[in-house]
């Protein structure tokens, strides 16, 4: 019995010896000490934050959305500019229309201007543009060519400032060339001149601003034939007309 008791310790002892806490650096508890005590739980570490849907790059001057913006940001420009241009024309009519209220009408002084087309066969009217001291008081288009239907129309009629005022005109022409001259098809022809008249009180200032063809058909150049006279006349208070010298260049 006493051989068996001994043989038990001794496997025991070896199981314990063998055991992996037996293995470990630390040596063997002693039996009279109590066991140490267990050491804190490493805390619990935070997830990682939740990332949103990964984004899509757009390489620089090559993607679709790219050329779009940039197809929009220049049509919001144009259409910014087109709007700067009308309020400026409104401006000058503004100005313009009160001058003639509370000077032109008071005064007695007024201006009456007209068109008058004698240009031939060759040339179309297509636009017409006036201006009275940089206000536009007249602008129509048409490619059709139907401005000039009639010879002779009115562009202005109504009371002005006293004093000295200056009418700018602009005609387009579309050239309507045929046998030799059938290179002129297509062409366009633009025509700039402008008038400084003087506006008596108590006077009508009439103007007639005509558009003509200037030099021969034959030796003029065709970019040099189209041309502007400015006729004018002055009304006196008791109706009569006091004609003044033509300032265009027609021969």
């Amino acid at each position: 019995m006493k051989g068996l008791r001994v043989a038990g310790g001794f496997v025991a002892a070896f199981l314990l010896v063998t055991s992996p806490a037996a293995r470990a650096d630390q040596p063997p508890a002693d039996p009279g000490m109590p066991p140490p005590a267990a050491s804190p739980a490493p805390p619990p570490t935070a997830p990682p934050p939740a990332q949103g849907p990964p984004t899509a790059s757009v390489a620089p001057g090559g993607g679709t959305a790219s050329g779009s913006y940039t197809v929009r940001l220049h049509d919001l420009e144009r259409r910014v500019n087109e709007l700067k241009e009308q309020i400026f024309r409104s401006k000058a009519r503004l100005n313009l229309l009160k001058e003639t209220v509370l000077h032109g009408v008071i005064a007695g002084s007024r201006s009456l201007i007209t068109h008058r087309n004698e240009m031939g066969s060759t040339y179309t009217l297509i636009k017409l543009v006036y201006a009275l001291d940089g206000a536009e008081i007249f602008a129509k288009s048409d490619d059709a060519g139907h401005i000039a239907d009639n010879p002779e129309f009115e562009i202005f009629n109504g009371s002005i400032v006293p004093g000295n005022h200056t009418l700018s005109v602009l005609m387009v022409y579309q050239g309507n060339g045929y046998g030799v001259f059938s290179y002129l098809k297509g062409y366009k022809f633009n025509v700039r001149d402008s008038h400084t008249f003087s506006a008596g009180e108590g006077k009508l200032t009439q103007l007639k601003v005509v558009g003509f063809e200037k030099g021969n058909p034959i030796t003029t150049d065709p970019k040099d034939r189209p041309a502007v006279d400015f006729r004018e006349n002055i009304m006196t208070d008791k109706g009569s007309a006091t004609p003044t010298a033509a300032t265009g260049d027609k021969k």
